[in-house]
């Protein structure tokens, strides 16, 4: 297996699992195609010989995958990476903005995970809830919440193992 590296990785610091959101909370840019689709096919069959109207659909065709292909940008750039020191949320804002948070595995008190109902049941997704001294961080629509979960309790594991061995 490779191993993974990214910017401002520790000495010593190895990455145990990356993981992000659901692909559906890419939905907005799904229904924005759909919605660009319908809007251009409602207007040929209002001017079904009309040429410009056709330009005008492919335009709307146009519009809506670069609207889905931002949508996707901002879900594929969004990601969490789960180290064997800490978990470094890394979310997409816009084209060229980013923001990062690390939370140190040693200062995380409990983790739990629900799953929404039905919807979550059907597309495997759910809410991964992190509680520190400082605060409590809340992950969304996370991809196979249960799989994540016991990643996590795992990594938090070894840390608290680790920190035992040092004290002795």
């Amino acid at each position: 297996m490779r191993k993974m590296i990214f910017d401002g990785q520790r000495e010593g610091e190895e990455v145990q699992f990356v993981f992000r959101r659901h692909f559906l909370t890419a939905k907005s840019g799904v229904i924005f195609l759909i919605l660009m689709i319908m809007i251009g096919v409602g207007l040929t069959l209002l001017w079904p010989n009309n040429m410009m109207i056709f330009e005008v659909f492919l335009a709307l065709i146009l519009v809506g995958i670069l609207g889905f292909l931002y949508s996707y940008m901002l879900w594929y750039f969004s990601i969490y990476i789960v180290t064997n020191q800490r978990i470094r949320q890394i979310t997409q804002k816009g084209f060229f903005g980013r923001r990062m948070m690390d939370l140190p595995l040693s200062k995380i008190q409990s983790v739990n995970f629900e799953i929404p109902g039905f919807f979550g049941d059907i597309f495997h997704f759910g809410t991964i809830n992190i509680f520190t001294i400082v605060g409590d961080l809340e992950i969304k629509n996370v991809e196979h919440p249960e799989d994540v979960y016991n990643k996590l309790q795992d990594a938090i594991s070894k840390v608290e193992v680790e920190e035992e061995d040092e004290e002795f």
